[in-house]
């Protein structure tokens, strides 16, 4: 039960920083972004690709690959998503909906719908010995960067002015900009920052997981799942839900493997019947 539990954890930390982001996005800019599956992926596309074609290493992929998905965002906020934003919320999820299935696209143009290999890293192709198991190295290296990133995230929007800042306008756009904060200002940097969330997320799922055009579509709806239960815009709720569905997710398909597709979704629907605006959510939000 305990191995299943770290199971659990280790799928919860991509939940988790998926997450996160959107909540961020959301919170802010009221958009569903729809394309952040594809983020995901082409996280994961990314890294393979500067190892197969220039020998890229893993350790830079994962600095080099999110900061130039996250430009990619910030240029996408500026061109498309700010000038849908006044019209009705439906005109930026078609849009992301639409952009999520071009860029799934054209990466099976590319590479087709294969599974493509992507090494371990060396440092970490062995195993951990937590005690009362062994865990492979790389899982229990995910865990604890996503604990790290999440709870560093946590603590600049909780600490710092400017984390503040974005805080309040993710969480109460409308006071903040009757408080004089200019909202505005602070959205394509935010927008920019979930991307590159999901693209890191992306990264870290290169050598675990397969690296293929679907996986992002995979996940997304799981990801939305995560962000409900935890409460739309709410950033710690959509940390702490990932990581709860993650668990339960594990667990769920070991001991009741019947209802391993559908449990996150019958969770979902007891906590919205509990708390229509989620675990941490506002009823304002509604």
């Amino acid at each position: 039960m305990l191995q299943q539990a770290f199971n659990g954890l280790v799928g919860g930390a991509f939940y988790a920083l998926l997450a996160l982001g959107l909540a961020v996005i959301f919170g802010m800019l009221g958009v569903v972004n729809f394309a952040h599956g594809a983020f995901y992926m082409l996280g994961a596309f990314g890294s393979y690709v500067l190892l197969d074609s220039y020998g890229v290493n893993f350790w830079l992929a994962l600095i080099a690959v999110p900061l130039a998905l996250g430009a990619v965002g910030v240029a996408l906020e500026r061109l498309f998503i700010r000038r849908l934003a006044p019209l009705d919320p439906l005109y930026n999820f078609l849009f992301t909906f639409g952009l999520a299935l071009i860029l799934q696209d054209l990466v099976k143009r590319e590479y087709g719908v294969q599974s493509q290999p992507y090494p371990r890293p060396s440092a970490l192709g062995g195993s951990v010995d937590l005690g009362l198991f062994t865990y492979p190295a790389y899982q229990v290296f995910v865990l604890a960067v996503s604990v790290v990133v999440c709870g560093g995230v946590w603590l600049v929007l909780a600490r710092t002015r400017v984390g503040m800042i974005v805080r309040a306008a993710t969480e109460r756009p409308e006071l903040t900009r009757a408080l004089g904060v200019d909202v505005a200002r602070w959205v394509t940097p935010v927008f920019g920052f979930g991307v590159a969330l999901a693209a890191f997320a992306g990264v870290l799922a290169a050598p675990m997981r397969a690296v293929n055009p679907l996986m992002g579509s995979d996940l997304i709806i799981t990801v939305f799942a995560v962000v409900v239960i935890g409460g739309l815009g709410s950033v710690f709720g959509s940390v702490a839900a990932g990581f709860a569905v993650g668990l339960v997710s594990a667990l769920g398909n070991y001991y009741v493997p019947s209802l391993s597709q559908t449990l996150v979704f019958i969770l979902m629907a007891a906590v919205l019947l509990w708390r229509p605006a989620g675990l941490f959510g506002r009823e304002e939000a509604l």
